[in-house]
């Protein structure tokens, strides 16, 4: 069984950092995608940032590339989202969701977040401007 676990969430000024951490368990084998996503109320879940098993670069949506960092801590199955310029746009709630893909269908920037059957709970992350 799948469990993922979000941490990390809070509240920051414009300009500011957060961490996010994504633990996994039950993930086991390759072709594994799995990323970041976030929705703001009202909107859809966007994908923000997504790593391929085996592949060291992640895919980065235009909304948050060279602001946001993805790293992997494979001894600990765990997924990390550094944040850092934060701007209010950035207010969402966050999520860490997982699938079985191709490696071209993972880093697809029209991959839908309905493609990701395994998620964590969600934590909250609000930038005041």
């Amino acid at each position: 069984q799948v469990h993922l676990v979000e941490s990390g969430g809070g509240s920051a000024q414009a300009g500011g950092s957060l961490r996010l951490s994504c633990a996994a368990s039950g993930l086991t084998g390759s072709n594994i995608c799995m990323g970041w996503f976030r929705q703001a109320p009202g909107k859809v879940r966007e994908g923000i940032a997504r790593f391929y098993t085996g592949v060291s670069l992640p895919y980065y949506a235009e909304s948050v590339k060279g602001r946001f960092t993805l790293s992997q801590d494979n001894a600990k199955n765990t997924m990390y989202l550094q944040m850092n310029s934060l701007e209010p746009e950035d207010t969402a709630m966050y999520y860490c969701g997982a699938t079985r893909a191709a490696n071209s269908t993972c880093f697809s920037r029209t991959l839908s977040s309905a493609a990701f059957p395994y998620w964590g709970q969600g934590t909250q992350v609000t930038v005041s401007s």
